[in-house]
């Protein structure tokens, strides 16, 4: 039993923790300011120089954008987006060395309409970010989330690759290229800054919505029942208007601020949510799965402690802007609880998040060569990943399929012998019975045009006919191209000569 007066002090031996009064592991020099992990400890001058050499090597080591770019940034407003557009912002510096060359802006989407925020709100947090956006020079896209219901059916069209050189060789002649263009201009920095007035006075007036849209948003996320399927419907749209205005402008990348910690949340989300196809493509650092826009993550080697660090002590501007998870509990979506046993294993465990990020790496999607003629078919019509439901019999998807086919059967007998249809009794339906011709018609099924996880965030939904029009008008025209080529599909001739290849 323990004693309250014995004295385990001198027995005790007192383990020696990492403190900020010893010296710069770079420079040896410095007192250190911080500890990024056990033993990294840096001052304030080499963790800057440490920071911004890891984002300009992360683009240097891909070679992805190419020297002239357009390339849009995706900014929230948040800490790992702000920090991204700081370093951006130093890499177009005048004395920067490895400058960067590519021509940035940005894009917000306002998603204040889905988070019960009200008007005067959601214009205060637009004022702020233009504060920062006017401050950077760059051109920049205010896009509230309303606009989804005004795009065209072309952004699920499936738009062939932009084709350019990959190797060494051909980057450096594109780098050299663009050195002597601007000596020969005379221009020291990228030309983002003529016209800013005007653009930011268009964008201004693009950015306003109609009441009907607000309408119709507020009714699209009202037919959804759980908070998983809000968000993971609020990620696919702000996908889609970013992607249209990547496409309207000119802009060839898009860079997003996924961070490490960020990036392994979202893998094993994504596993619970039955996105493992897509993974490679989720967590990549460049993702090409929309042809003619390729998404980057230069953030993704950045945990979010470094971060915060960075934003804390070289003063980088944010503006907190609630979410749809916003003082939600832990259980409230997938997402969230998955976010909340990352964040707390990696308290107690440091390496939890550089080692589900290093696993993420490693993925690779294995998918069969496919013709140009079923590259639009081979797609899910929400997040345009390839379709992961083509597979063979013996599998889990297709037992689940068979369950809740029995499944419906079953309910369906039980619902005609309950109500007592006028086929199995010999008895007249009413003008609403069930063999009535003047009942709606059944709203078009989608589930073969979407992914598996795509299936249960529809499957959740009350109401498909609230989804925005040119997701509708776009799965119309696949079934109508579907249901045409197989009333003429015994009359076409196989390419043989393609499928072999």
């Amino acid at each position: 039993m323990c004693q309250v007066d014995e004295e385990y002090a001198s027995s005790l031996e007192q383990k020696s923790l990492p403190a900020v009064s010893k010296k710069c592991m770079k420079c040896k020099e410095g007192t250190a300011v911080l500890i990024i992990r056990v033993g990294d400890a840096f001052c304030r001058g080499c963790f800057k120089e440490y920071f911004i050499h890891k984002f300009r090597a992360m683009l240097g080591k891909n070679r992805v954008i190419f020297p002239g770019e357009k390339v849009l940034l995706a900014v929230s407003g948040g800490l790992t987006s702000s920090c991204m557009l700081a370093q951006v912002q130093e890499g177009l510096s005048r004395d920067a060395p490895k400058k960067l060359r590519f021509m940035p802006g940005i894009i917000y989407i306002d998603e204040g309409g889905v988070c019960g925020q009200n008007a005067e709100k959601r214009e205060k947090a637009v004022a702020q970010l233009e504060c920062i956006f006017k401050k950077t020079g760059f051109p920049y896209h205010i896009v509230p989330l309303e606009q989804v219901f005004t795009l065209p059916e072309s952004v699920l069209e499936p738009v062939g690759r932009r084709e350019q050189p990959s190797s060494s060789a051909s980057y450096k002649a594109a780098v050299d290229q663009h050195i002597r263009s601007e000596v020969t201009r005379g221009q020291g920095e990228p030309a983002v800054e003529e016209s800013q007035d005007a653009l930011g006075r268009l964008h201004l007036q693009a950015s306003a919505y109609k009441p009907e849209h607000k309408l119709a948003l507020e009714e699209l996320f009202s037919s959804l029942k759980t908070l998983t399927a809000k968000q993971d419907m609020l990620h696919t749209l702000r996908q889609h208007l970013i992607l249209h205005t990547a496409r309207i402008n000119g802009y060839s990348k898009v860079m997003t601020g996924d961070s490490c910690t960020r990036l392994a949340i979202k893998l094993l989300t994504n596993v619970s949510l039955g996105r493992g196809a897509a993974l490679a493509a989720d967590t990549a650092f460049s993702d090409s799965r929309y042809g003619d826009v390729v998404m980057v993550r230069p953030m993704r080697d950045y945990s979010s402690k470094e971060i915060g660090f960075y934003n804390r002590l070289f003063e980088v501007q944010s503006v907190f802007i609630p979410g749809l998870d916003t003082k939600t509990a832990d259980k409230a979506s997938i997402q969230r609880l998955t976010e909340s046993f990352v964040v707390k294993l990696q308290a107690d465990f440091p390496s939890t998040v550089s080692t589900v990020y290093r696993t993420g790496e490693k993925l690779n999607t294995a998918c069969p060569p496919q013709s140009s003629r079923t590259e639009a078919a081979a797609k899910c019509l929400l997040c345009l990943c390839a379709l992961d439901t083509r597979a063979e019999d013996a599998t889990a998807f297709n037992a689940t399929l068979m369950s809740e086919q029995l499944s419906r059967c079953t309910l369906e007998e039980k619902g005609q012998s309950d109500a007592g249809c006028c086929r199995g009794q010999n008895q007249a339906c009413g003008d609403d019975g069930c063999c009535s011709t003047s009942r709606v018609p059944v709203a078009p099924d989608l589930k073969s045009l979407l992914c598996y996880s795509c299936r249960l965030t529809v499957k959740d939904m009350t109401a498909l006919d609230s989804l925005p029009p040119y997701i509708t008008s776009e799965a119309e025209k696949r079934q109508r191209r579907a249901a045409m080529k197989t009333e003429i599909g015994e009359f076409l001739l196989e390419d043989e000569g393609a499928d072999e290849e």
